[in-house]
């Protein structure tokens, strides 16, 4: 089963021989493709959603993988037990979101190894939560798929060393490997913070002038990034 660009790179970062939960599968791409090429012996997919998990279960079912994929109905991480699975794979949800699915089960992911998180938004909220919490950030990846950057955030048991926050948020590890695509991504957040500071710069009562002033700070701040990476 051929996959599209960002489940593929999703797929490269999972190790081989365990057990994969995948978090909100929509139509179960991703553990169909590590199933059949041999990568997981098992997988449980998930989704909160009964209109994607029933076109899930036709595809399991048309390749005959029942007995490898379970297919289970839920929120988050409510359908698993603590040590089912040794991977998690949240990917195409908000990085805020997928903060608040971690936290509300610490008992599953004491078992965990491996995170593999590809955050639609709000990925640097999702990295200041990993590395405050027992988390190391072992890689990054930004994939462009028509048009469109998507971040790639794996992590694992461990202790996050950084001096400065900004580097958290923008992605320490992306930067650290100079990705291929990290001019245009840090272009993308500098024209972000542009239009932003636009917008608040007409204000004329204190809290927008001091809102204005935190934005220009960090616009600079991630401009001299930006510099050093060229």
């Amino acid at each position: 089963m051929g996959l599209a660009k960002r489940l593929a790179a999703l797929a490269a970062y999972v190790p081989a021989g365990g057990v994969v939960a995948d978090i909100g599968t929509d139509h179960a791409y991703l553990p169909i493709f590590l199933i059949e090429a041999g990568i997981s012996k098992k997988v449980i997919a998930s989704d909160l959603r009964p209109g994607p998990l029933e076109s899930a279960t036709r595809a399991v079912e048309e390749r005959h993988l029942k007995d490898r994929i379970d297919l289970r109905l839920g929120d988050g991480l409510q359908t698993l037990g603590p040590g089912e699975a040794e991977v998690l794979v949240l990917a195409g949800i908000g990085g805020n979101t997928i903060k608040e699915i971690l936290a509300a089960k610490p008992d599953v992911l004491k078992s965990v190894n491996r995170l593999i998180m590809q955050p639609m938004a709000d990925a640097g909220d999702l990295r200041i939560w990993l590395a405050g919490n027992g988390w190391k950030i072992i890689s990054e990846r930004l994939i462009n798929e028509d048009g469109r950057l998507y971040q790639i955030v794996v992590a694992e048991p461990g202790r996050e060393l950084f001096d400065d926050e900004l580097y958290l948020e923008l992605g320490p590890r992306l930067i650290e490997r100079r990705d291929p695509l990290l001019n245009v991504y840090l272009g993308r957040i500098i024209d972000q913070y542009e239009r932003a500071l636009n917008g608040v710069a007409a204000g004329k009562n204190n809290a927008a002038r001091e809102k204005a002033r935190r934005l220009k700070a960090k616009l600079e701040r991630v401009r001299e990034v930006a510099k050093r990476c060229l």
